[in-house]
C-alpha cells in the first residue's frame, strides 16, 4: 500500500497540481494585498473618504465609531466591507486567471494536420483508401 501511493504522489499530474495550489496560495496573497493596499484606498477615497474594510453594521444596538471598538467591546457586526473586499478579491484572482489562460492557449501548438489517407468513392460515397483503383464496396473502377 505504501508503495502504490508512493506512485501516486509521485506521478507528475500530482505533483503539478501540488505546485500548482502553492503558487495559486502565494498568488492568492499578492492579489489580496493589492487590492487591500493599493486599489480599496484610491476607490475609498473617490468615493468620500470610505474605508471599506471599516464598514459594518451593528446587531447588538449601541454605537461604535469603528468595527475595532465594535470588536474591542464585544459587539455582534456585520462587516460588509470586509464582505466587499474579498469579492473585489475573487474578481480580480478570477480575472488574472482567466488573462492567464488566454495567453497559454495563444501558445499552445496546434496539431499538425496530417495528410487524408482515403478517399470517398463518387459512386457508392463509402470511404476508400487513397491508392484504390476499383472500390471494394460497389466494384466501381475509380479514376486515378
Amino acid at each position: 500500500m505504501l508503495k502504490e501511493f508512493k506512485e501516486f504522489v509521485m506521478r507528475g499530474n500530482v505533483v503539478d497540481m501540488a505546485v500548482g495550489i502553492i503558487i495559486g496560495g502565494a498568488f492568492g496573497k499578492i492579489i489580496s494585498s493589492f487590492v487591500s493596499d493599493v486599489l480599496m484606498p484610491p476607490i475609498g477615497l473617490l468615493l468620500g473618504k470610505v474605508d471599506f474594510s471599516n464598514l459594518f453594521i451593528n446587531l447588538s444596538g449601541g454605537a461604535y465609531p469603528t468595527l475595532k471598538a465594535a470588536k474591542d467591546a464585544g459587539a455582534v457586526t456585520m462587516n460588509y466591507g470586509a464582505f466587499l473586499n474579498t469579492v473585489i478579491d475573487f474578481l480580480i484572482v478570477a480575472f488574472a486567471i482567466y488573462l492567464l489562460i488566454v495567453q497559454l492557449n495563444r501558445f499552445k501548438r496546434e496539431p499538425e494536420k496530417l495528410p487524408p489517407t482515403t478517399k470517398e468513392c463518387p459512386f457508392c460515397f463509402s470511404s476508400i483508401p487513397l491508392k484504390a483503383s476499383r472500390c471494394p464496396q460497389c466494384t466501381s473502377t475509380l479514376e486515378s
